[in-house]
Parts: C-alpha cells; structure tokens; sequence
C-alpha cells in the first residue's frame, strides 16, 4: 500500500482508509476481522465519527471495545473521527450542525473517552454549520492542538470559501476535505469538461471549483462511498443500469490482474487531487478487493474509457 506525509502534517497515511461507519451490528469479532484485513493490506488508518451507529458514539465505542488496543499499538493507527452534527436523541435524526466552541470540545472529550485513548489523530468537522463563528473553531482547535487532544484537523463536505472562511481564524492547516466522489457520481471533476456548455446538467458548477482549489492549496482530499452510483441508492457495481461501465470495469480488472473494486478505487486515485479512499464495505474480502487498487496506476487511456463509460460528456 503506498503512503505518503499528509501535507500539513507530520502524519504518515495509507491511500486507503478502513471506513467504519456501519460496524454498529457486528460483534467484537467481525470488527478485528474487517480491521486485520486492512492492516494485511498495509492499511493503518480507520474513518469514525461520533454520529456514526444509532446513538451517539456508537461505532467509536465499537471499534474500542474490538480492539482494546495497547498504548504500542496505538500508536501505530491513525484515527480520524469528525464531529459537528447534532441528532435528536429520541430519533437519531440530523436536526442541525454545530461548530461553537463548547460543541467541538465536547465532543472531542465524548469521542476520547468511547475511542479509549488520548489523543485524535485528525479531528473534522462534519459537514458545514451556517452559523459558524471562525474565532470559536480557533479558539477549540487551539486549546485541544496545545493539550494534545487533537494532532491535526480537516473538514467534510465543505466548499472552498467555508474553508477559506474558517482559516480567516483558525491558525492549524486544513489538512483534508472529505468529499462523496465514484465513477457515477463525479460533478466534482466533469464539471470543468463542460464549461460554457449551457443546457447541460454536467455543465452546472455545484462544488465552486474545490477540486481544483484543493489542489492549489495543497489541502488533500478524501473520496468517500466509492461505489455509489449517486447519493446513497446503491452502488454501481453490478448494477445492470450501469452495463456499458460495468462490462468496461470488468475488462480493466483482467488487464491489470485486481477486482471490480480495485479499479473503482485506482480510477478516483488516479486524480491527482484525491489523495485518499475512503472504503466503507464491512466485507473484509471488498475491503482487500478495494485496497489492491491503490496499488495500480491506470493510463490516460484507461481513465478516460471508464469516464466515457460510466456517461460523463467528453465535448
């Protein structure tokens, strides 16, 4: 598995990450399952939020209680988790976001004590709270960055002006943006193929540039739901709506000696802007199948046969 520094950082990070947004029905045993898989494919870094499960904290809970890791193995994982929604406790359904000063650092204490450990490798705001105030996510950021709470920070879901907006106070790098991007559901890339090209649904700009911008900022993105054929109905792979892809997927896969799923990942790693695949199958198999991807570089050719394929204009 390649890794590179994350920029911004001193943090050392695998092109693929274990996603555990859904490991709150799995017993102790799947959870180390699923885990292991990734770390024997060089795999070292897992995805959590603290509104991931069904109640508060959930999945972190989860992981910590598979795990028990020791100080030594701690150390060796990188953990990034992200805060900022806000759910109703009876529902469990989204009724705001909040990024105030007494919210991050809560939550921050929230997610240590159920992760068991003592510091959060990258802390991210989870998607963006119009009522945000820059200097209170400063003045969070400072005192957990100083308490040694919290090693770096990103956000996910955010466009660049909310970004350059919160960095009008807040001193720590953005380290990462984490962004739903697949083969189906790309705007963040075709957009700029259909420029001035009025009438066109690919033509409409919905993400101000941030792929672009992140890449002028050197702010790294992380790619999340792979193989959605658009906003959480399902993946691509397999389905029959998708055929001309799928047979193109299938195809590539032969060539260059990995699965479906590989070639899913490899296509978005390709892109020199995501740096970063979230996984988040709880199929330990999917998982190895996904990471083998990262370590294949697809040619032009290839890239843009699957961009053709999966219905994205080439004018």
């Amino acid at each position: 598995m390649k890794t590179f520094i994350l920029p911004g950082t001193e943090i050392e990070v695998p092109e693929v990450i274990v996603g555990l947004m859904r490991i709150d029905t799995k017993t102790d045993e799947e959870i180390r399952t699923l885990v292991h898989a990734g770390e024997d494919a060089g795999i070292h870094f897992i995805d959590l939020a603290n509104v991931y499960g069904t109640r508060m904290n959930e999945c972190e809970i989860r992981y910590a209680e598979a795990m028990q890791l020791t100080a030594s193995q701690r150390e060796k994982v990188v953990i990034q988790t992200k805060c900022g929604i806000i759910k109703d406790p009876d529902t469990f359904k989204i009724i705001a976001f909040n990024f105030t000063y007494e919210n991050i650092v809560s939550s921050v204490e929230q997610s240590l004590r159920a992760l068991r450990t003592d510091y959060i490798d990258i802390l991210m705001l989870h998607r963006p709270d119009a009522l945000v105030e820059p200097e209170e996510v400063a003045r969070a950021f400072d005192e957990l960055e100083a308490s040694g709470k919290v090693r770096a920070f990103g956000v996910s879901n955010q466009s660049p002006r909310q970004i350059e907006l919160l960095q009008t106070a807040v001193k720590q790098p953005i380290v990462a943006n984490q962004l739903q991007i697949s083969l189906t559901h790309a705007n963040l890339i075709t957009q700029g193929y259909t420029i001035n090209m009025n009438g066109l649904d690919q033509s409409i700009d919905r993400d101000n540039e941030i792929v672009n911008w992140s890449r002028i900022h050197k702010l790294a993105l992380q790619a999340w739901s792979p193989f959605q054929a658009q906003f959480f109905n399902g993946p691509f792979l397999g389905n029959p709506d998708y055929a001309d892809l799928n047979a193109k997927v299938a195809q590539l896969a032969e060539k260059y000696g990995v699965q479906p799923e590989g070639i899913a990942i490899a296509w978005i790693l390709r892109h020199p802007a995501f740096k970063q695949v979230v996984v988040g199958s709880t199929t330990p198999s999917r998982l190895t199948a996904a990471a083998a991807g990262a370590d294949i570089t697809l040619s032009h050719a290839d890239w843009y046969d699957l961009f053709t394929a999966a219905g994205h204009i080439l004018p």
